[in-house]
């Protein structure tokens, strides 16, 4: 079965939680007997900040511009089982014409940034990446954000099939690893910069690291500006590349998890950095939303902080509680989470969506 993705990016992990993502999943399908290809527009702002070259089960097609490559798509898709367009990809709205004319497989539009679209079409805009009036033309919309969000992409968008897809983790990349000096702390959080995050993390992080002066708290990630407000037991490594993310947990008692404002609201929105985490086996402390619990249980295999205050209990638990639950985590994530419980959830999807098309449809595949 041929596969060809149309999305952001799968070679750069740099201020974005897509590539890895792609990574795992990908693998996982090549395992299931899956041939994908993955066209990526090559821009300078992942150029210049690429920690992958080549693409374990899969081809990488890194194009220029949309002109340079458009007869080359064209082609793959007529040859193509599945052709997928995903939120954020540059070329999206060109990608999803494209396939609307050639390809005669399934069409899927994965939308990786669900909150973000619905903010966008309630607030009477719409998302660079898709047009409402071909995004009808697809046979299934993937979402990453579950819940409610479903039936309001239904209503919204005015498209019948849409199935959550959420987050994953590859534990064999993700897994407990040999702690470093330079990311020890009793704290992480490992997060690209987000305005709409911030008063999370001060409130999370910040303020619980000034309450406790003999603690050290580290933070990972990327865009971070100058005017953080930093304390003395408050230190940053700047941008890590995937390779590094199972050193960087391993290396802390705890590890904050701190989500989105619109993927907060939304809820059923786990982010790839709380199951990297948790298959570290590191204990995690998280902000509460709708729809964690069906992810990890509260209390025994997450904690949840609404307060300062709750940060800096979490931090006073003993060791053995503090382990106890990296090691529940850890179990969850293994049994239910991995990027290969996703590519056979998506395997079944597919071959549901081809089964159940219309007959005019599955005579034009042929």
């Amino acid at each position: 079965m041929r596969m060809i993705i149309f999305g952001l990016t799968v070679t750069s992990s740099w201020g974005n939680g897509h590539a890895t993502l792609w990574r795992g999943l990908i693998t996982a399908l090549a395992r299931l007997g899956w041939s994908i290809s993955f066209f990526e527009r090559d821009t300078p702002y992942y150029a210049g900040a690429r920690d992958l070259d080549q693409l374990d089960g899969g081809n990488i097609i890194l194009y220029p511009d949309w002109e340079t490559i458009r007869h080359a798509t064209e082609v793959a898709m007529r040859q193509a089982d599945v052709v997928i367009v995903t939120s954020y990809c540059p070329d999206a709205v060109e990608a999803s014409h494209l396939a609307k004319e050639s390809c005669r497989g399934l069409k899927v539009f994965y939308d990786l940034d669900t909150p973000v679209t619905l903010v966008s079409i309630e607030q009477g805009s719409c998302p660079a990446y898709f047009e409402p009036q071909v995004l009808r033309d697809f046979d299934l919309v993937l979402s990453y954000t579950g819940g409610p969000a479903i039936d309001a992409l239904k209503t919204l968008l005015d498209v019948p099939h849409v199935l959550p897809l959420y987050g994953h983790v590859d534990p064999t990349r993700h897994q407990p690893a040999q702690p470093r000096a330079e990311f020890a702390g009793d704290l992480s959080y490992l997060g690209t910069y987000a305005r709409d995050r911030q008063v999370h993390v001060e409130r999370l992080l910040v303020a619980p690291a000034a309450r406790l002066p003999d603690r050290r708290f580290i933070i990972g990630g990327a865009q971070y500006p100058q005017n953080f407000p930093w304390g003395k037991n408050i230190f940053f490594v700047r941008h890590l590349p995937p390779a590094d993310h199972p050193a960087f947990f391993s290396s802390s008692r705890l590890t904050l998890n701190v989500t989105r404002e619109a993927m907060a609201r939304n809820g059923w929105c786990p982010s790839g950095r709380l199951f990297e985490a948790a298959a570290c086996g590191t204990a995690i402390i998280s902000d509460d939303w709708t729809g964690l619990d069906s992810f990890f249980t509260p209390g025994s295999e997450i904690l949840l902080a609404h307060t300062t205050a709750d940060v800096v209990a979490a931090l006073e638990l003993p060791d053995h509680e503090v382990n106890a639950l990296g090691r529940r985590a850890r179990e969850r994530v293994l049994d239910e989470h991995t990027s290969a419980h996703r590519a056979a959830e998506l395997d079944r999807i597919l071959n549901g969506a081809a089964t159940a098309r219309p007959v005019g449809r599955m005579e034009e595949a042929v």
